[in-house]
């Protein structure tokens, strides 16, 4: 995908959606013990309007870390959701230093202009990105299995936010299933500031007292790789397998769990477990085998039974919504 990839996502106001300092300090404050001496990286986020950059200036000192980069792409709004693009893509570098309370960087002069337009993936940015230790964003969904392979391939420590219909794309739940990648702990519902511009949908938008527009998703979580404590969760079981309640599917060769609190307890084959199942996923307790074949070939690790032609999971007929397959460890 070329750069007019960014550019046509951006036009078409549909990965405008800024991220709420509340909802950043709900989840970062569970990772604080990994940013102590660590470069933190902001790769789609403008110093100027981020909420990301003013969390971590705001904690720059609690969390003990060595610095901040920001950069952003050049159709951010310096002044915040207004119609009038920047001139330039802009990075920071913040080291600890006093810039008001609040942090206004523009006073301080800490912005400067890149010499490209502040893709993630240009060369000036993948510099950046190459320094930081732990990458933390809202990056833009349309572009979101370009963005975690580049974190991949430069082996990167990273807290991100997602769509949880990205679980089941074959670029990101080869990850998953290899265990190098995982849910963070917000997974629902989200609510994102959007700019003025923004074309109202028939549902999950409003608009505030104040006149400032909201879109809300519920499918919403934050993917990552760095160990947290609510991966070591042993899920509590207590439902028996019985043939008669967990049916087998027509076309995998696996049984139907309906509901991660019904996954049966004595039960040592493939499951077939929702997509939300990976909020409450323990890789001690479980191994992820592999997923419905809706996304390719091969990723069900040999369950589909291909002469059945049908992808989509089958009980008696009934098409079902996307499985992932689980089997418990020995």
């Amino acid at each position: 995908m070329t750069n007019n990839s960014l550019t046509k996502a951006k036009k078409a106001k549909v990965d405008e959606f800024y991220t709420q300092l509340a909802d950043i300090e709900a989840e970062l404050k569970h990772y604080r013990a990994h940013f102590a001496g660590k470069t933190v990286l902001c790769n789609c986020d403008d110093p100027r309007v981020s909420h990301f950059f003013y969390y971590f200036v705001l904690n720059f000192h609690l969390l003990g870390l060595k610095k901040l980069i920001t950069t952003c792409y050049k159709n951010q709004n310096p002044d915040f959701f207004s119609e009038n693009t920047a001139e330039h893509a802009v990075y920071l570098v913040y080291e600890g230093e006093d810039i008001g309370s609040p942090p206004n960087p523009n006073i301080a002069g800490f912005v400067h202009p890149l010499q490209g337009d502040g893709d993630f993936r240009s060369a000036e940015c993948i510099a950046f990105l190459q320094e930081a230790d732990i990458v933390v964003t809202n990056p833009p969904f349309s572009l979101f299995r370009e963005y975690i392979a580049l974190l991949m391939e430069h082996r990167k420590s990273f807290i991100v936010i997602g769509n949880q219909n990205a679980i089941t794309y074959k670029e990101v739940f080869q990850y998953i299933r290899n265990n190098q990648l995982w849910l963070g702990y917000k997974f629902g519902d989200m609510k994102f500031r959007v700019p003025d511009y923004y074309v109202a949908r028939p549902t999950r938008f409003w608009i505030d007292e104040n006149g400032k527009k909201w879109r809300s998703f519920g499918n919403i979580c934050w993917f990552t790789n760095l160990d947290i404590q609510k991966r070591h969760e042993e899920l509590i079981l207590y439902k028996k397998y019985s043939p008669s309640e967990y049916l087998s599917y027509d076309n995998y060769d696996a049984i139907n769990v309906d509901k991660t609190a019904d996954i049966p307890c004595d039960y040592d084959g493939a499951m077939g477990v929702p997509i939300t199942y990976l909020d409450k996923h323990n890789p001690d307790q479980f191994e992820i085998i592999g997923a419905t074949e809706s996304e390719g070939r091969g990723f069900s690790a040999g369950l589909w039974d291909e002469s059945s032609k049908v992808s989509q999971p089958l009980v008696n007929g009934r098409r079902i919504y996307k499985r992932i397959f689980i089997r418990k460890r020995k």
